[in-house]
């Protein structure tokens, strides 16, 4: 699943080094670190230290760019307009080939995006809203046509339900992304059980691509063990082909030459490293990539969101009241233990959950520049931070449920049926 896993604090910031020429890309292992040194990042683990993820070391070790300065400069100079306020923070702060993209728009050429959804909770968390939020920008700012995945059949394989059930979950998500404001002229959602047998180019294009990919590249990398079933073995394809044009005939017709960006979390980036060196050996092109950093849970680093623990994360179907008692209550606070530290030492707003979540929601630069210098002298309290998150949130949820309760179930017929987008060639 193109997911955001929303388990740890973010760093703050990505440091912006050179790095040396990247051998193949899906000969990299996945992020894992030894035992004195708990980082480990797969599609399916995310674990940090006390301080959260560090992304040098992924951007290091998965063979990635750093969106550096220059790039932010050409992104802005190429649509006229300043960057979202995810690369402006380095929320999104890593790329394959984004210079690709940018290049191909100047010259007019087409493209399209590609991100995804794993259904498996009725409710979706503000963690899962980062990357449809991003990918609703860019395709406003850049006016391309976009397909979403809904991998109900990955979580048929991964987690304990039926297939009717992950079905089913597929068309209720999809209502949460439609509320995001997508262009259903421009936008095809599907899920993969349906669309598997509505369209043989999918499956076409999934049986070619696991016909390039032994078994010991999927176990070295994705982390796969003899135990595993053939449906998780097999499914990688499943995740990989989106990424080419004709796989979607509707769209794009038998074209395999329109470039693809996929907005993603980084632990999703080990598909795509076996998608990029998949695509020359079928005739396609490779897709482009840019990353984001994981939305911090509640209650801190060493915590995880979970659609189990209701505390643990704030959902898109909290009460303004709920909203209100989880961040009182469970927001993890990098304040000090009394009034009197707080006001001499300050606050640390690398590991305080509420300052991290206005970075993400936040839009004014200026005053959450005013926030974080406030709660770092010491001048602003935790229980003042925390309540100016509670505003901008229950703003922000309260406003997609009223967008939510207006998609009707025509509407996501429309959006998940195989058909021509707006794009011209």
């Amino acid at each position: 699943t193109i997911k955001t896993i929303h388990l740890l604090t973010r760093k703050n910031c990505v440091s912006f080094d050179s790095f040396p020429q990247r051998v193949q890309e899906s000969s990299r292992p996945m992020a894992e670190t030894s035992s004195t040194d708990e980082q480990k990042v797969t599609p399916w683990v995310v674990k940090g230290g006390e301080r959260g993820i560090d992304y040098d070391k992924l951007i290091r070790e998965f063979g990635s760019q750093p969106i550096d300065e220059p790039l932010l400069e050409r992104i802005e100079k190429v649509i006229g307009q300043k960057p979202h306020r995810f690369l402006r923070r380095g929320i999104f702060f890593s790329h394959r080939d984004m210079q690709l993209v940018l290049d191909n728009y100047e010259a007019k050429k087409p493209f399209y995006l590609y991100t995804g959804r794993g259904p498996s909770s009725e409710a979706m968390h503000l963690g899962h809203l980062i990357p449809f939020v991003f990918t609703k920008y860019l395709q406003d700012v850049f006016d391309v046509p976009l397909v979403i995945q809904m991998t109900d059949d990955e979580k048929f394989l991964w987690k304990d339900m039926s297939l009717e059930e992950a079905n089913r979950l597929a068309y209720e998500n999809a209502k949460d992304i439609i509320a995001c404001g997508f262009d259903v002229k421009k936008t095809f959602i599907f899920s993969d059980l349906d669309y598997m047998a509505q369209r043989r180019a999918f499956y076409e294009n999934i049986l070619k691509v696991r016909k390039c990919v032994t078994f010991n590249q999927i176990r070295g990398i994705f982390g796969l063990t003899d135990s595993d079933s053939t449906g998780k073995i097999a499914f990688p394809a499943v995740q990989a082909v989106p990424s080419f044009s004709n796989t979607f005939p509707d769209i794009f017709g038998e074209r395999k030459d329109i470039f693809c960006l996929i907005p993603c979390a980084i632990d999703q980036d080990p598909y795509f490293r076996m998608t990029r060196d998949v695509a020359p050996r079928l005739g396609y092109l490779k897709p482009s990539l840019i990353h984001s950093s994981f939305f911090p849970a509640l209650q801190g680093p060493k915590s995880k969101m979970s659609a189990s623990d209701p505390n643990s994360a704030i959902f898109l179907t909290d009460t303004l009241k709920n909203i209100k008692n989880k961040i009182s209550k469970y927001a993890f606070s990098g304040g000090q233990d009394t009034v009197e530290d707080h006001r001499a030492k300050g606050g640390d707003t690398v590991i305080d959950v509420s300052y991290q979540y206005l970075t993400f929601f936040m839009d004014d630069d200026d005053r959450l520049a005013e926030i974080k210098e406030a709660y770092q002298s010491g001048k602003m309290l935790t229980g003042e931070l925390k309540q100016i998150l509670i505003d901008v949130l229950q703003d922000l949820v309260g406003e997609h449920q009223r967008r939510r309760a207006e998609v009707t179930d025509e509407m996501v017929k429309e959006f998940m049926t195989p058909r021509k987008l707006n794009f011209a060639c």
